[in-house]
């Protein structure tokens, strides 16, 4: 198990696989190794730890993995958590024909980027049963110093506190130009804090990721109903409560929803007690494996991008 005692730190998580989605159309896929294969997800994710690293200087750095990405315990809460993904894995549509094909080169990357993590020496933890989500809920809540969590995702706004350091380093535009996500922004675009995102998040609802939401209960509706009411439970207690000022409207949709929202919190929540494996999380200063780094990026091609990594890490 990861040991955090006496660690105070500063350690960053990388939700790995919305950073290197993010290079993969970020950077040309005319970016090749020397056998025609694209490397412009690899490369240009070495280029986002690069500057990462040179940025905000963490003390460790953990590559965080979606072991399951579509763990059975959330599908068994609510079927349709990330049903249409599936469906675009198999190549059908809902209407059961097929869309144009796209050639897939990222997944083939994504090896790579695993061998080129592990040579460089950088920690790549992923857990079986788990997404990347919740690797990153598990060492954020076991974490005794600051921590910045690097994620194109919303759902992690949800570990942001700013009692205990924790704050969400949300990329606009590549990792130059990143939105740090406190309290005072979440207050200020949302209406709650750090704990309060669960809520929002699951009565707003997110067909990208399958969840139905409350019907009719939109973004700004939950921001206000939460601030009307507090939390979750109270906006139910309000639903049983008939001199309460929820709209008829909404108390209809709220009561006949009831079964999603029994289930929705443990679907939403990232998970906090994930087993993680015993690793070395600290910054490495010099590559852990140079034979296969130096193989790996003649094989690849990673030239320029690999090398200013190295070299940000020496500094």
């Amino acid at each position: 198990m990861w040991d955090v005692t006496q660690r105070t730190d500063r350690l960053m998580l990388l939700d790995t696989a919305s950073l290197y989605f993010r290079a993969y159309f970020g950077v040309p896929d005319s970016v090749k190794a020397p056998d025609g294969t694209p490397v412009n997800a690899v490369r240009g994710l070495l280029e986002f730890i690069t500057r990462l690293v040179h940025d905000h200087h963490p003390d460790s750095l953990v590559a965080c993995m979606d072991a399951d990405w579509r763990p059975q315990w959330r599908v068994d809460l609510i079927p349709s958590y990330k049903a249409h993904r599936v469906a675009q894995e198999t190549g059908t549509e809902r209407d059961g024909s097929y869309p144009e094909e796209i050639p897939d080169t990222l997944s083939p990357q994504v090896p790579i980027i695993e061998d080129v993590l592990d040579a460089v020496g950088i920690a790549r933890v992923g857990v079986e049963g788990y997404e990347a989500d919740d690797v990153i809920g598990t060492f954020t809540g076991r974490a005794t110093g600051p921590v910045d969590i690097v994620t194109g995702d919303r759902d992690l706004f949800q570990l942001v506190d700013d009692a205990r350091e924790r704050r969400v380093l949300y990329p606009l535009k590549g990792v130059g130009t990143l939105q740090v996500t406190d309290e005072e922004l979440l207050r200020e675009k949302y209406g709650v804090d750090g704990s309060g995102y669960v809520d929002l998040a699951l009565l707003r609802g997110d067909p990208s990721d399958g969840l139905p939401g409350v019907p009719g209960i939109g973004e700004k509706t939950a921001a206000k109903l939460l601030a009307q009411f507090g939390d979750l439970a109270g906006i139910m207690a309000a639903v049983d409560d008939p001199k309460s000022k929820l709209t008829p409207s909404q108390r209809k949709r709220l009561d006949e929803s009831r079964p999603y929202i029994a289930v929705a919190p443990t679907v939403v929540r990232v998970a906090g007690g994930v087993p993680l494996p015993d690793v070395d999380t600290a910054l490495p200063r010099e590559a852990r494996d140079p034979e296969a780094l130096d193989k790996l990026a003649e094989r690849w091609g990673l030239g320029g991008s690999l090398q200013r990594l190295l070299t940000t890490l020496e500094h």
